[in-house]
């Protein structure tokens, strides 16, 4: 374990696809021509566009046959005839220092006037996260709403005995290596400003938790108690951490600073609480308990107070996720063998399933609330998928080799 820190600035190889089925409604007709000169350089940046538009489940791609520039003159009838609604060109050019200049301007074909035109200069090893953000430019002059493909998302891949924890783009290329063990990691949870993990260590034979710097590597054990230290949970405004501990007998909630120090205890039952996860506005907390006897997802002040059921649909409700504006519960639910992403609105709605597989854990929403994450398996492998929230559109992550599990999508600020 002595090379962690080495391990933190490895590169992840880019070894994902995206497999992207169902058909969505009300979508957006948008055409993304190849842009000029991008075949020069190492990133096809209309196609990360594309495949970001694409997965959200928001857009219906038109075909945009050859390349077209920023400077091009836009035959707004020629595009409208095509069915397109909107038309996004651009350019990558590389310059003397390295960089390449990318711009890209996007066309209202509907309003027949330009919406946005943008230009930066990105290093190669950029060019990634320069089409993410030409994607989220798009999808907000399209929507209204932030995009969410220039964010990242961590998880933890299990190779043989290996474990690592990544960090990579929200569509899973890219990124780095921030921990790797031959013990399991479990449970990474970003601070809300994007620049910490928490997650549980098993590397001293128990569950510990750790908190790590994303960008150095630097990290500290936070939680290391008699018993088990799991589920940690950043309050929204990043000073405190909910955590399940079993330091005295049963596991329970506890709220410990960000700093350390001496945990404050928040539950006192006899049964066991864990998976802890805070409201938007930091003034509640929802987690599982047995305490009715099968484990259901309950909320309660985070000063303390009445506890209050949650869910009721099915005996077996683990794993809560809330939407960052609060409305959506997400949660895994069992069905007989089969575990499944179930969503409810928390006022007053009905659960319903969003998936057709059958071992479904560990869901975590975007933090616009327009997708979720989360871990299945599918042909004997552990993969990561995400969908829309009404389950029509899904996008498979897939791997050569590696199982993926224990998804958590970071927050905006990249």
């Amino acid at each position: 374990m002595g090379a962690l820190a080495a391990a933190a600035a490895a590169p992840a190889a880019a070894q994902f696809r995206v497999e992207i089925t169902g058909i969505g409604g009300n979508q957006i007709p948008v055409a993304i021509a190849s842009f000029r000169d991008e075949d020069k350089a190492p990133v096809s940046v209309s196609a990360v566009v594309r495949a970001d538009l694409q997965r959200s489940g928001l857009f219906r791609l038109v075909d945009a046959p050859g390349s077209l520039d920023e400077n091009a003159r836009v035959n707004m009838a020629e595009w409208r005839s095509r069915g397109a609604d909107a038309l996004a060109v651009g350019s990558v050019l590389r310059l003397a220092d390295g960089r390449f200049d990318v711009r890209f301007k996007l066309w209202d074909l509907v309003k027949g006037e330009e919406l946005v035109g943008q230009s930066h200069a990105a290093l190669p090893a950029d060019l990634r996260l320069a089409a993410h953000r030409i994607a989220d430019s798009i999808y907000q002059n399209l929507t209204g709403e932030r995009g969410v493909f220039s964010t990242r998302i961590a998880y933890v891949t299990k190779a043989g005995n290996r474990f690592s924890l990544h960090v990579t783009d929200a569509d899973g290329e890219g990124g780095q290596i921030a921990l790797a063990s031959p013990d399991p990691i479990i449970s990474p949870a970003w601070s809300p400003n994007g620049k910490e993990l928490a997650y549980v260590s098993f590397e001293s034979q128990k569950a510990v938790v750790w908190v790590q710097d994303v960008a150095t590597g630097q990290r500290r054990m936070l939680a290391n108690f008699r018993g088990s230290n799991s589920a940690p949970a950043w309050s929204p405004d990043g000073r405190d951490l909910a955590l399940t501990l079993s330091r005295d007998a049963v596991a329970q909630l506890y709220l410990m600073s960000r700093e350390g120090g001496a945990p404050r205890r928040l539950t006192s039952s006899t049964a066991i609480d864990t998976e802890p996860v805070f409201t938007p506005d930091g003034r509640q907390i929802y987690f599982v308990s047995d305490r009715g006897g099968g484990p259901q997802v309950y909320r309660m002040p985070v000063g303390g107070g009445n506890v209050e059921r949650v869910t009721f649909s099915g005996s077996y409700n683990i794993s809560p996720s809330i939407s960052p504006d609060g409305r959506v519960l997400a949660y895994i639910t069992r069905q007989g063998s089969a575990f499944k992403v179930m969503v409810q609105e928390l006022a007053g709605g009905n659960a319903s399933a969003i998936t057709d597989t059958s071992d479904d854990e560990s869901p975590s929403f975007a933090p616009n609330g327009r997708l979720l994450v989360y871990a299945s398996r599918a042909q004997g492998r552990d993969v990561l998928m995400t969908t829309t929230l009404d389950g029509r559109i899904k996008s498979r992550l897939l791997t050569s080799g590696a199982d993926m599990r224990e998804p958590a999508w970071g927050p905006f600020g990249r």
